[in-house]
């Protein structure tokens, strides 16, 4: 890819985290919204006027057809995930798909396959990973600065009034607290400390649809614990702290965009203020520009391997309250 120039994007779903991301991608110069799909034509050309898109198209198919894009943002509900990520790598584009990356590792190997086969980049979008305090609280804690971890408490919850047909509720599309927000949690404790040993989980399901609304994890690591919830039943907040030996972190409020963090150590508090470029998608777009640029396939800094740890994480916690999805039952 010529370094000079734009990078041109394509989005599949016009739905609300595509306009936070379309928002975001309007303020990284080197990209451009080229195209814009929806099921429903109405939906995307209002899409495409909002956010000064080129063209817009009434089916993903057309989109895929499109030659002038480069790579696409996969925004839509879970359970498409893999399908479409596999055919838009099929059709030549590279791909970043909305977490999670797909409904369990059976579908996420053969995505990163698909990339492997086709040669297309492909990536989680992950945002939280490139968010610049999870990123200097990384270097801080694999230099030692609080010690050796020995506790991490990450919640994520807030309180929905969506009906029973809505996406976050659907078992069809994947939905329940554990794949869209308890990946959160997960993944913070797979960033510092690998692959649990061991996982221990609860949950609460839905009356009508049977998905998770409250989960509680234990992740059991040789000589560390971690101690994770993920719930729609109640606005309790999006906290987490890590806590070694010589020191804790806390993440600002909510913490899976933190615009700072806290180091407490020595009996002092230093406060860190690192706020995010827009929302805070455009740090995984810079990535997905990079790793173009340098004709790569995966990220070094979120990989296939570690998109693959974290979905089969995800689905041992599902294994341990008994939740399966639709399409694992036949």
């Amino acid at each position: 890819m010529n370094s000079s120039k734009r990078i041109k994007w394509g989005i599949i779903g016009c739905g609300n985290i595509a306009n936070k991301f379309a928002s975001d991608l309007a303020l990284i110069d080197e990209a451009e919204l080229t195209a814009v799909a929806s099921r429903n034509i109405d939906k995307a050309t209002k899409f495409a006027q909002q956010h000064n898109s080129k063209r817009a198209y009434g089916s993903y198919k057309e989109l895929l057809l499109d030659t002038t894009i480069d790579i696409v943002y996969i925004a839509t509900p879970h359970n498409s995930h893999a399908e479409l990520s596999i055919k838009a790598m099929e059709y030549g584009k590279h791909v970043l798909c909305e977490k999670p990356l797909a409904l369990n590792a059976k579908e996420t190997r053969a995505m990163l396959e698909s990339s492997k086969k086709t040669n297309q980049f492909f990536m989680e979008a992950l945002w939280t990973r490139f968010n610049p305090s999870l990123v200097e609280i990384k270097k801080r804690i694999d230099h030692g600065e609080i010690g050796s971890i020995k506790y991490i408490n990450a919640d994520f919850s807030f309180k929905t009034d969506k009906s029973v047909d809505s996406r976050v509720l659907s078992l069809d599309l994947g939905g329940g607290t554990i794949l869209d927000i308890g990946i959160y949690p997960a993944f913070l404790v797979y960033l510092f400390l690998g692959v649990p040993k061991e996982i221990l989980a609860r949950s609460i399901f839905h009356e009508v649809t049977k998905c998770d609304m409250q989960t509680s994890m234990i992740f059991h690591y040789d000589n560390v614990q971690a101690i994770l919830y993920s719930g729609f039943t109640s606005p309790s907040g999006v906290a987490a702290r890590i806590s070694g030996t010589e020191g804790q972190i806390h993440l600002h409020n909510p913490w899976h965009v933190a615009q700072g963090y806290s180091l407490l150590k020595n009996n002092e508090e230093q406060v860190f203020n690192l706020p995010t470029t827009g929302i805070g998608f455009s740090h995984e777009i810079i990535e997905c520009h990079n790793c173009l640029r340098a004709h790569k396939i995966e990220s070094e800094t979120w990989s296939h391997q570690n998109s693959l740890d974290l979905i089969t994480i995800l689905d041992t916690v599902r294994e341990q309250v008994g939740l399966q999805y639709p399409q694992e039952l036949t």
